[in-house]
């Protein structure tokens, strides 16, 4: 059996066996996990009210990582180039190398900026290893003697990846206070990167999103609302570097207007609402990393919204974005009717909270 001439079917398979290998896995983990005491204790900044294992990523891991390292061996890295093929590997050693940093906070409560140094170092060295925004290609073939490909000297390339892979992999971090809320944006991110990147001709990036997108189905199988398990800062940094890098290795790799607009667009809201948290927090004389609850779910849940509601209302938001970005790489009307339809959905998910708090008023009362 051989996939080497078939990027679509490499891609499904991969997708297939990330998520039917992370579900089950994943129980697997969490009875680990009980055994152990490896748990997360509830406080006054969290929702979930008993102790919960908190090492899913764990299962994420395993997922995507036996979903390619099974297509590779099915041969479906054949189609690529050496260097694509390289990138993949690359891909895959940064994001277990953030998964590390974060499962040892899980376990060891690190400080913030050791947390931080490490993921630069890792940045430091997968760029060295390709992974790098390395050129600004210029839209309508610039006029005159300038060329139309920009080569970034090698201390803004760096500056420029190494802020893209530790920004968004915190974003992700951040986000990650629902259940189900970090894994399904993630997916949905993976999903809309899946489909750039094979629009664009980039398959190696393909495979990377096929993979994560799996990864984040078999995950939520387990953790959306009641979640069993939490991913910890383990699985969020492993999906926040797995999305940052995937979007350099295939959409973002040369810079050009829509290239780099799409994942900006994709993954637009966790990077606001990193953005919008970090100038409070600094507004009020806080530390970046000072805890608090003025994240993008913090605030939907003060309005009356219930868990549930708050996630599918962030999924739709996701989901809106990643069909415009569709939209601009694929100028189709079949990706406009789908950001129009989640348009829709978010109406309906917003316009009918009074309602449901109406609804839940005389049985606030009664108890």
């Amino acid at each position: 059996m051989t996939l080497a001439y078939s990027p679509n079917a490499a891609a499904l398979l991969t997708f297939a066996v990330a998520t039917v290998l992370t579900a089950l896995v994943v129980p697997i983990v969490r009875r680990l996990g009980l055994h152990w005491g490896l748990t997360d204790t509830p406080d006054s900044r969290k929702q979930h009210t008993k102790p919960m294992v908190r090492l899913g990523g764990i299962g994420i891991v395993i997922g995507f990582s036996l979903a390619l390292s099974l297509t590779w061996i099915l041969g479906g890295f054949a189609q690529l180039e050496p260097s694509k093929d390289a990138l993949i590997w690359t891909t895959l050693g940064g994001a277990l190398c953030f998964f590390v940093i974060g499962l040892a906070d899980d376990l060891f409560a690190l400080p913030p900026l050791p947390r931080l140094l490490g993921q630069l170092l890792v940045s430091l060295v997968v760029w060295q290893e390709g992974v790098r925004i390395g050129s600004i290609e210029l839209p309508f073939g610039w006029m005159g003697s300038v060329p139309s490909a920009l080569q970034l000297p090698d201390w803004l390339s760096l500056l420029a990846t190494m802020v893209w892979l530790v920004g968004i992999t915190n974003a992700i971090n951040w986000l990650d206070g629902l259940d189900g809320l970090a894994a399904g944006v993630s997916g949905i991110a993976a999903v809309g990167l899946l489909s750039v990147s094979f629009s664009l001709h980039q398959p190696a990036a393909g495979l990377l999103a096929a993979a994560l997108a799996g990864s984040c189905l078999g995950f939520l199988r387990h953790n959306f609302n009641p979640a069993r398990i939490f991913m910890g800062d383990g699985g969020s940094y492993f999906l926040g570097f797995a999305l940052a890098a995937i979007s350099i290795v295939g959409p973002a790799k040369g810079l050009t207007s829509v290239s780099l607009l799409l994942p900006l667009l994709i993954l637009s809201l966790p990077l606001a609402d990193m953005s919008a948290v970090i100038m409070g927090r600094l507004s009020e004389g806080h530390s970046p990393f000072y805890p608090d609850r003025r994240h993008l779910h913090h605030r939907l849940l003060r309005t009356g919204l219930s868990q549930r509601r708050t996630v599918l209302l962030i999924y739709a938001f996701t989901q809106w974005l990643a069909s415009v970005a569709l939209v601009l790489v694929n100028a189709e009307m079949r990706f406009l009717w789908l950001a129009l339809a989640t348009a829709l959905l978010i109406w309906v998910l917003v316009s009918t909270r009074r309602e449901l708090q109406r609804q839940d008023r005389p049985s606030a009362r009664l108890r």
